[in-house]
């Protein structure tokens, strides 16, 4: 009888064995691993075009992948001005800083040239960067800005008859000149590619429109 108890025990403890005695029962906190890895595709460059209302990069935050499988996050802080027309890119292409350095030639300081981008007898649109300067001798009435497109909306005292004028304006924060004549004053319209604060400095011969 004592041999059958004997021989039903360790059949009973057979059961319930483990394959690997040494580790214990509750492991729900130890991560599981495994030398198998997953294909992905190589990062070579990726970009994000942000919106026109954009001006400063405050952070950057990389969500990564560990060998365990858990998903991380790092943050990295920057506060930089930035052109919200050029996209950002994040990149593993490393290349030769001697090969690849673009040597940039500097402009005199105070030296700037402005480009004509439309013109009345009256008015003439000159540009450079960010920076307007509308060469006239009237009397600026009323200034304002509208949205949907982002466009400033300027009077200026004179009694005209000529045709609605429009002018398209290609590579530069303005897309367009529009300049429609009312009684005693004519309208001035400039269409802007995004969304901008600007400031009016009156100058000698009109007035400067800085975009920020």
């Amino acid at each position: 009888m004592y041999r059958y108890i004997l021989l039903f025990s360790l059949l009973f403890s057979t059961l319930f064995s483990r394959e690997n005695p040494f580790f214990p029962i509750e492991s729900d906190d130890i991560p599981l691993t495994t030398n198998q890895l997953e294909k992905d595709t190589p990062l070579k460059r990726a970009s994000v075009k942000l919106p026109s209302t954009a001006r400063t990069i405050e952070s950057v935050t990389i969500s990564y992948k560990n060998l365990d499988g858990s998903i991380h996050e790092k943050t990295i802080e920057l506060q930089n001005s930035i052109d919200w027309h050029l996209p950002v890119f994040i990149t593993q292409n490393y290349q030769d800083e001697t090969v690849s350095k673009v040597q940039k030639v500097e402009e005199p300081k105070n030296k700037k040239t402005f480009k004509e981008i439309a013109a009345l007898p009256f008015i003439k649109f000159t540009i450079y960067k960010n920076e307007i300067i509308l060469q006239t001798k009237d009397k600026m009435l009323r200034k304002f800005l509208l949205v949907n497109p982002h466009r400033i909306v300027c009077d200026f005292q004179r009694e005209t008859s000529i045709r609605s004028y429009v002018k398209k304006v290609k590579n530069e924060d303005v897309t367009q000149i529009k300049v429609g004549t009312h009684k005693g004053y004519y309208r001035v319209v400039i269409e802007l590619d995004g969304s901008y604060r600007y400031k009016i400095t009156p100058e000698k011969n009109g007035y400067r429109f800085t975009l920020n």
